[in-house]
């Protein structure tokens, strides 16, 4: 067992709350978007950041984590996930992320679905994942509802915030939902707003108590918190027509926060994304196109964006084997910037896409995200180079708690891997 690991086993076993744990002697990437720092310290307390970098002093008293030859970063954040609101994909029981026969939409809390005891939660905490976005999918609507921010620890608090924002569905799925074009997704999305500002004038006369009704009452009250711009409206547009129509809105409604998702031709209209100080959510290497909205998809989108001023994060909608495979992705777009006419981002923006910048893009950036003083503890201790497929966690910290470095496909391959007849379940028994 590694000095690392052994530390990590003897704080599990002592209340976490009062410790004050400094990790020393790695290379600290901060998650901000700045290089990694050589021989850097991470202080941790009362389950916050209270410094990071080069020269940092050690707390007397504090819990020593020797992390010489190791990498320390933030925990990943992944960013538009239905990460502990389904078990099983295909089997409907186990799907909370969805509701296509409810008379909600808008109104519609995914918090309320989050199961922290998902066996996904504790699979992506072992590959370094400690927050995560959690939108809902669009059913029977073009408003999916409200989306969680939880944390990934072993305990049953998950909710870091409900109600974070709102997600909605335009573009060519937009145009399926709301009867058969864009134009009446962008009708339906207007009139909605224009029926919870009705509510908001007459709450008494306001028609909205009918399963038949466009806007229920609940649809309006949290549509009200979007047209305020208390709440962010994440987007999913692709097309650069659509990205431009859905930039319009601010126009009718300047208080509205935006966040694009998805954003395939992103890059062709970066300018104005940019100027409109929009943040976007893509996926890291969506070049192929799969359908009439994304023809001008290229691996160089978010490198494009990036370099336009656009603040970019990753998305995990896409990311077969797992939300952890985010930091290939990100650095997937490292190698990419080493490419001939190609365009990526460096390291540190690399880092930066699966960790503070989903955090800033829903105006969590002062919360999670980074080894910023004042930040949640979400730290991970990596074997080596955080953005290479080969590292992994070596300790996992999340709120500065300690986390159990098990999952059940941990358990299930350790259980195989040099099983003996004896060892196996009943149902495998010879007879």
């Amino acid at each position: 067992m590694t000095r690392a690991l052994f530390l990590l086993a003897t704080m599990l076993a002592t209340p976490a709350a009062a410790q004050t744990v400094a990790i020393t002697g790695g290379t600290v990437a901060i998650g901000d978007g700045s290089a990694p720092i050589e021989g850097g310290t991470v202080v941790i307390a009362n389950g916050r950041i209270v410094a990071a970098g080069r020269g940092v002093a050690v707390p007397a008293g504090a819990q020593i984590v020797d992390a010489t030859g190791k990498w320390v970063s933030p925990g990943v954040v992944s960013a538009i996930t239905d990460l502990s609101l389904v078990d099983a994909d295909g089997v409907q029981e186990s799907n909370d992320a969805g509701a296509r026969n409810s008379p909600f939409k808008a109104g519609i809390d995914v918090s309320l679905g989050v199961n922290p005891a998902a066996v996904k939660v504790a699979n992506e905490r072992l590959g370094g994942v400690t927050r995560a976005l959690v939108a809902p999918n669009a059913g029977g609507s073009i408003f999916a509802g409200q989306g969680a921010v939880i944390d990934l620890g072993a305990d049953p608090d998950a909710v870091t915030r409900p109600r974070a924002f709102q997600y909605v569905e335009l573009g060519e799925e937009g145009g399926k939902l709301a009867g058969g074009s864009r134009p009446a997704a962008h009708a339906l999305l207007r009139d909605a707003f224009a029926q919870a500002q009705d509510y908001r004038r007459n709450p008494a006369a306001f028609d909205g108590r009918s399963r038949d009704a466009l806007v229920l009452r609940a649809d309006a009250d949290a549509l009200l918190r979007v047209i305020d711009g208390q709440v962010p409206l994440l987007v999913h547009v692709e097309r650069a027509a659509d990205i431009r129509n859905v930039l319009a809105l601010t126009r009718d409604y300047p208080k509205l926060k935006l966040v694009l998702v998805g954003a395939t031709e992103g890059w062709l209209v970066a300018k104005e994304i940019a100027t409109a100080r929009v943040p976007v959510i893509a996926a890291a290497l969506a070049d192929l196109p799969a359908n009439f909205e994304n023809l001008a998809a290229t691996e160089s989108n978010v490198g494009r964006m990036r370099a336009a001023g656009v603040p970019v994060a990753l998305a995990s909608t896409g990311a077969s084997g797992g939300d952890h495979v985010l930091r290939q992705f990100a650095g997937n777009l490292v190698a990419i910037a080493r490419i001939p006419g190609a365009t990526g981002l460096d390291w540190g923006q690399a880092l930066a896409s699966i960790t503070s910048a989903p955090a800033e893009a829903i105006g969590m950036g002062g919360e999670i995200g980074s080894l910023r003083t004042g930040r949640r503890a979400d730290v991970v201790l990596w074997d080596g180079d955080p953005l290479e497929l080969s590292s992994v966690p070596v300790a996992t910290w999340i709120d500065g708690q300690p986390q159990p470095m098990r999952s059940r496909q941990s358990e299930l391959r350790d259980r195989y891997l040099t099983s003996t007849e004896g060892a196996l379940p009943k149902a495998y028994e010879r007879r």
